[in-house]
């Protein structure tokens, strides 16, 4: 069951081309954004589409795969764990942020070229 715990898996398309940031530990991290879409119909009966913007960073191998993969449009499948953090922007202000570590994707269809 502890594997459990903190589990995420979406469906969606990126909103982003990933970015690439390779650090002096050469350690490599890519970051892009990701719209999921849910649907519903509203007390009027129209049906009403609601898209939820995720924030998505992956490790290493996993980076360099996205990279190579994955541009913006693209749709995939990802499974991996939320994050919280914070940092303090350069007015001094404390800013909360939210990711998702992608630990596997699953491509749908064929890399989209933007």
């Amino acid at each position: 069951m502890s594997s459990i715990r903190n589990k995420v898996q979406l469906i969606g398309r990126l909103g982003t081309k990933p970015e690439m940031k390779e650090f002096e530990s050469g350690k490599k991290k890519v970051s892009f954004s990701l719209a999921t879409n849910e649907y519903y119909y509203n007390k009027a009966g129209e049906r009403v589409e609601e898209t939820t913007w995720h924030n998505l960073i992956a490790w290493d191998k996993s980076a360099e795969n996205m990279l190579k993969l994955l541009d913006k449009g693209s749709e995939v499948a990802i499974e991996g764990k939320i994050s919280n953090r914070s940092y303090e922007d350069k007015d001094g202000v404390k800013k909360y942020l939210t990711e998702i570590i992608v630990e596997e994707f699953v491509l749908f269809g064929e890399k989209v070229s933007s």
